[in-house]
């Protein structure tokens, strides 16, 4: 990776946190699994591969469609949380950055450009990995953060970053998304960056 980042009217990298930054998909991808087991059931590859990049209720329709399960609205949402805290558990053991995530970032500042975090994450899973992020850093070095909870609506829709470019104060054109999955990119591009 070059030290140089692109020159001309850049003036904000927004970064997706799962799988982009951090090392935490496996976490999730491990609640899933859990979750299926304790469904009586196992949840196939190919079921969580959709997953990744996706909302919880997408998620939690592709496990019980892969599973032959027919849940009520209220066990969909007992089962998300379910997903979501034993996720926060395994978060709170510890996350790893992703190859080059770590110096990408430390460039991005060092070259003065504003950054924002826009995850699918809710805020109190994405707060846990914040604070990991933060402590190795010795500092925050996102000038935003945007929460899957904290929007009208999740990528694919532009919606989160269009907030975050707002946040920052700048404008779609002058922005570089970073991401790992289609809906993201797909987010990015919708929101002009």
């Amino acid at each position: 990776m070059s030290d140089r980042l692109p020159a001309g009217d850049l003036r904000a990298v927004l970064f997706d946190m799962d799988g982009t930054l951090v090392e935490t998909e496996q976490y999730w991808g491990e609640a899933m699994f859990e979750l299926a087991d304790r469904l009586g059931g196992r949840m196939s590859e190919g079921a969580r591969a959709s997953t990744v990049g996706s909302t919880m209720r997408r998620s939690m329709t592709i496990l019980h469609a892969d599973l032959g399960l027919v849940r009520t609205e209220d066990q969909l949402l007992a089962d998300a949380r379910w997903v979501e805290d034993r996720t926060a558990q395994l978060l709170g053991a510890g996350v790893s950055w992703c190859p080059g995530a770590r110096e990408l970032v430390t460039a991005v500042r060092a070259a003065g450009l504003r950054t924002a975090l826009v995850t699918t994450t809710p805020r109190r899973l994405a707060d846990i990995v914040l604070a990991a992020i933060r402590t190795d850093l010795g500092g925050d070095p996102f000038d935003v953060t945007v929460c899957g909870d904290e929007v009208p609506a999740r990528k694919p829709d532009p919606a989160p970053y269009v907030q975050a470019m707002a946040a920052l104060g700048v404008e779609p054109g002058e922005c570089v998304v970073v991401e790992d999955s289609e809906s993201g990119v797909a987010a990015g591009l919708a929101a002009g960056a």
